[in-house]
């Protein structure tokens, strides 16, 4: 079953892939394929969660932060140049896709390959997403995808590695699988990690993405929701998250940006007095007491959207009743 979703998940994202126990497994597997060690550097977006950077952390790297674009909501392409430029050549550069949509692929491929800096893209929350056309992920050196319990598909924990480079996904599969060598006994010429996902949620990954357009569709139908019950109510002033190509996202989640913080503080309040959760934007990266010496390029507007950002309720089994408590809360 992990064969066929392996399968599956190469034709959504037209790459090669390889099914593991998580996203941030995917991850490492990418770090230990490009050798990230102590005394490198790695440039990722702020705006993302912490599993992004942790992996390459671990293995003694130190990153970089790059403030995102106003309009976008997704990092910086003139911050990103200027971090490239003025740093001792990074390992690699981490893309994070947001909130269900993809970074603009093109342009990070053609400004990763100026500055000869490998390319890595987390698309763990924006399976099924599109970036001109181009799927979920469909950049770079590799990409990670994402299936822990509050994505876009889950099979409660597991993430995959993608690339269009076959060896690539061959090399991450093997080390995901302890590393073994293709003999009788057990013959291990390099240490590897227990990274591989189970034939049980293989099956589970299977059935999800069976499922995947109508779970886009319901997504996308809630984020319209939102729209349409802050239109009626613009006093509150809230407004989409910046999206630079709504008809390819997803909307993996809804997230509005409200005037002032003490606005978002008072909305979630009301929601959480009727037991609706709800919560701020990712905490930028360089605001973390874990990074709190880490270089970060421009951070201002990444700080802004953690001050004024809400998550809203966004799973694809909400009801009609659901939505109808949270649009009585607003």
């Amino acid at each position: 079953m992990v064969d066929e979703f392996d399968r599956r998940l190469g034709a959504l994202s037209r790459q090669h892939a390889a099914a593991v126990a998580s996203g941030t497994a995917a991850l490492d597997l990418l770090m230990a394929e490009l050798g990230v060690s102590s005394g490198d550097s790695v440039v990722t977006s702020s705006l993302t969660f912490v599993a992004t950077i942790g992996p390459a952390v671990h293995r003694g790297a130190t990153p970089v932060f790059v403030d995102s674009d106003p309009a976008t909501g997704l990092i910086s392409l003139p911050l990103l140049q200027r971090a490239l430029r003025d740093k001792r050549k990074p390992k690699c550069v981490i893309a994070a896709d947001l909130y269900g949509q993809c970074c603009d692929y093109d342009a990070l491929e053609a400004l990763c390959a100026e500055y000869d800096v490998p390319l890595i893209v987390d698309a763990a929350e924006s399976v099924g997403a599109t970036s001109k056309g181009r799927p979920a992920g469909h950049a770079g050196l590799a990409a990670v995808y994402s299936f822990n319990g509050n994505k876009i598909i889950t099979t409660s924990g597991g993430g995959a590695v993608l690339s269009r480079d076959p060896e690539i996904v061959c090399r991450a599969r093997w080390r995901a699988q302890q590393a073994r060598e293709p003999v009788q006994w057990y013959e291990h010429r390099e240490i590897g990690f227990n990274y591989r996902m189970s034939n049980l949620l293989g099956a589970l990954g299977c059935a999800q993405l069976d499922r995947l357009p109508t779970i886009i569709r319901r997504k996308r139908r809630i984020f319209e929701f939102y729209e349409k019950a802050f239109a009626a109510r613009p006093k509150l002033g809230a407004v989409p998250f910046p999206c630079a190509a709504p008809e390819e996202s997803t909307h993996w989640l809804s997230v509005f940006l409200f005037p002032t913080p003490a606005v978002r503080d008072a909305v979630a309040a009301r929601l959480a007095a009727a037991n609706i959760e709800s919560r701020p934007v990712w905490k930028p990266l360089h605001l973390q007491p874990t990074f709190r010496n880490c270089r970060v390029y421009g951070g201002t507007i990444v700080e802004d959207f953690f001050n004024c950002g809400l998550c809203l309720p966004s799973g694809a089994g909400l009801t009609r009743k659901d939505l109808a408590r949270i649009e009585a809360c607003l």
